[in-house]
């Protein structure tokens, strides 16, 4: 089998060497040379362009920014797949807009199946990242090899339903990030050492991997600069076009999104995701950093 691999982001890249490491076959491509690069260093072949890769390969995988680019590339890139063909999209994408390509592609006789993950940067490196999977069953089992070189998957259900249960896990991790930056300034101006808060935090009922594993980028100041809240400010608005669908109640939710749209307003959009932090630091008039060595992920 031949792959492709287009998005050679900060997680698009290590999850193509995964994939190369894993003795595959892989072409990669993305706009910018440096990154194709990188991942060429690891074994992996340099495509010309996307629909170049898209017409050669016997699976294509995207790692997209935001579902505009993917409505922006997917139609011509589909419209050259080979019979018999698949895409896999690990893009965090909209529902409507991949079963409207999925017409597109059945026409063509090339399958989707859909592979949001969650994981940061540091699980795709070490290829523990969560593949939230949508579609078909015979053609997820085609497709599972690979995906399992990179990470665990978890069957979600029909096309579509991959990315309802990624927009929600996200909107999990966002409105977790917002009060565990209320959280830290409340505890820092009542007199509580925020290391003792954030092993008391990790040690009880508040406990959560985004307690664990965003607290030190607080810490450290950064605020992990390998997301940012663009992308967070877009995820929550899936989700809560989401919960408009459903005519589900997400106060909460558009209360979060207000929070990070405050933040990318007043920091920028591609200031790092945990900026939202920041934000109440400030409001609060209170720092959060905290000196020490702290780990920084997208390098483990």
């Amino acid at each position: 089998m031949k792959l492709g691999y287009i998005g050679l982001g900060n997680m698009g890249a290590p999850m193509a060497t995964n994939l190369v490491k894993a003795g595959y076959d892989v072409t990669v491509f993305d706009l910018e040379q440096s990154k194709i690069d990188t991942v060429v260093a690891s074994g992996a072949r340099a495509g010309i362009s996307g629909k170049t890769i898209a017409a050669e390969v016997d699976i294509l995988f995207t790692s997209l920014p935001e579902p505009r680019h993917v409505a922006a590339e997917l139609p011509a890139w589909i419209d050259v797949m080979r019979p018999g063909s698949t895409w896999v999209d690990l893009t965090t994408n909209d529902r409507d807009l991949l079963i409207e390509l999925h017409k597109q592609a059945v026409e063509k006789q090339i399958s989707i199946v859909e592979s949001p993950c969650t994981g940061a940067v540091d699980g795709a490196r070490l290829a523990k990242l969560t593949f939230f999977v949508g579609g078909e069953t015979e053609i997820i089992e085609k497709v599972r090899p690979y995906l399992e070189s990179m990470g665990k998957i978890i069957l979600c259900g029909e096309l579509g339903q991959g990315n309802v249960v990624k927009v929600i896990t996200n909107q999990v991790w966002y409105v977790n990030a917002a009060m565990i930056g209320e959280a830290l300034a409340v505890g820092k101006k009542a007199g509580v050492d925020l290391r003792t808060l954030w092993d008391a935090m990790q040690n009880s009922v508040a406990d959560t991997f985004v307690v664990r594993h965003d607290v030190p980028s607080i810490f450290d100041g950064h605020y992990d600069p390998t997301f940012n809240l663009h992308l967070s400010c877009k995820d929550l608005r899936l989700v809560t076009k989401l919960g408009t669908e459903t005519d589900s109640q997400m106060d909460i939710t558009r209360l979060t999104l207000k929070k990070f749209e405050e933040a990318a307003e007043k920091y920028g959009g591609d200031a790092p995701d945990l900026m939202v932090a920041k934000l109440i630091e400030d409001a609060s008039g209170v720092s959060l950093q905290v000196e020490g060595d702290w780990p920084k992920h997208w390098e483990a």
